[in-house]
Order: structure tokens, then sequence, then C-alpha cells
């Protein structure tokens, strides 16, 4: 797909532009890491049943300094906490409305019904199961938990990067909960942020058009250029990940946080409404 990208081209050129950054790891404040090992990997699972969302986000109510990720991240580690995370059978029965006010946001969001959607997938997925139960089936490999993933529910199966589905072992090792064999294998996590500051950077160049309508604001339907934004994204973040000696995992994880400072945050980037990313 990259190689045959006719509105996004990656400058490997430029990739010095791209510095090392902090060790990766999830933040204590916004994801619930302190309960057993099984409370921690459901609660870890359900956030990244719902971290997608990002076309969406400028229309949510957020927390004062957080984006729409860490301010959807936060309300749940919050409930997590006071609460525990919901069971499996919650998960499945779980609505809108409830959804909405541990969020709180409007119920009538749209978002707010897709991610109950999102919930109830993963209550049907999990069953009987532990979502410790889940990663023992995976046998140690972050690529077949992810692929399991992306199997047994549609809102992961996002085909040709697994966004979402990758992150869940990442984020599992990330909190100490499994022992994974193959983490470096995974891809960066190809969302619009990451894309976003390799484009600031000068690594990814978009034809006028669609840096015109990117810069402009408005929303690029899913499919064609934001498919082809993230494919050059992956590519060139191999390649850059290979000369820094790093997974990309690593990698994804230095640029999302690039993506946090405010010259970043200063220009749009691309915004799809999907439930992958």
């Amino acid at each position: 797909m990259a190689a045959g990208a006719r509105s996004v081209r990656v400058d490997l050129d430029a990739a010095p532009a791209v510095q090392p950054g902090p060790a990766p790891g999830l933040d204590p404040r916004a994801h619930f890491l302190e309960g057993s090992p099984e409370d921690v990997a459901l609660g870890l699972l359900t956030v990244d049943t719902v971290n997608f969302g990002s076309g969406w986000f400028p229309t949510l109510r957020k927390r004062p300094g957080m984006s729409g990720y860490l301010t959807i991240a936060t309300s749940l580690a919050e409930r997590f906490r006071r609460e525990g995370p919901w069971s499996a059978a919650e998960l499945a029965a779980i609505d809108t409305a409830e959804v909405a006010g541990v969020l709180a946001q409007d119920p009538g969001h749209e978002l707010m019904d897709l991610y109950a959607e999102g919930m109830r997938q993963l209550g049907a997925f999990l069953g009987s199961r532990s979502a410790l139960d889940v990663v023992a089936e995976a046998g140690g490999s972050a690529e077949r938990l992810a692929a399991d993933l992306a199997a047994g529910m549609p809102f992961f199966d996002d085909r040709g990067f697994y966004k979402r589905a990758q992150i869940v072992p990442s984020d599992l090792a990330l909190a100490g909960v499994v022992e994974l064999d193959d983490l470096d294998r995974l891809t960066i996590f190809a969302d619009n942020l990451v894309p976003h500051v390799l484009r600031m950077d000068g690594v990814l160049r978009y034809e006028p058009d669609l840096a015109a309508h990117i810069d402009a604001g408005e929303l690029l339907p899913p499919g064609g250029a934001e498919r082809e934004i993230r494919a050059c994204a992956v590519v060139a973040c191999e390649e850059i990940a290979r000369r820094l000696g790093v997974a990309p995992r690593t990698l994804d994880h230095w640029l999302w946080n690039r993506g946090q400072s405010p010259q970043y945050k200063a220009v749009p980037r691309h915004r799809t409404r999907t439930v992958f990313y």
C-alpha cells in the first residue's frame, strides 16, 4: 500500500529528526495498575477495547489539560479503583447510559453507543474466560494474542494494521502482568497521532490537496488516503526503528509522547471517524 500510495510519500532523509524518547510505560494516573494481575489485565483489555474515536475527540468533554484518550482512560481507571473492572457478564450486558455516565459524556453522543457495543463484544468474546485465560491461550505470543483478538471481535479487526489488537499485548507486558516472547515483532500502533508527528518532522509528505484538507480540520473518510497515511507510517517506522536499533513499539511510544507537545498539538492532524483508532 505504501509503495502504491498516491497522496503520501515517505522521506527517510528526514528520519534523523526522529529522536529517542522516554522508556515505554503506562501512566499510573490514567491506568488501573494497582489491582491483582487478573483485574489489571481485565482493566487494560477494557481500556484498549474503547481506545478509538479520535475522529470524534474534538466533540467530547475533555478533562482539563487532557487529550481525548487520557480523558477516557482516566475515567475508566477511576471507576476500576472504586468498583473494580466490569466482569465479562457485566460487559456483555452494558448499555450506553452506563458507559456515558462513567465517562461523564452525553449519552446521546454517537461514540458512547460505539463504546458500549465494543464492550459488549468484549464480554461475549471473554465468555467464561478471564483476561489472563485469553493470554494463556495465545501460548506466550503477542502476535497470536493480537490475531485472536482481531478474529474474536469486529472492532479489533483492523485489517492490515491491527492497531488496538497489537496494543493489548504491549500494554499487558508494560503493566507486568504477562510475559510474551515476541513483543518486538509488533509494528507501530498505526493511528492518527504517530503519522502526524512523522509529518511534522518531515518523514511523511502529503500531496497538496490532502495537506490542505487536513490543515482545514476536515474529516477524512475511512479508506483511501487515511489508509495510505497509516501504511506509510508503518513502513517508515520499521526502517527508522531498524536504524535506531529499537523495537517499533518502542519507537511508537517515543513518537506518541512527542505528539503531546504544544508544537504538534497546534497543527491539525488527520481525523477519521472509525472504530479502529
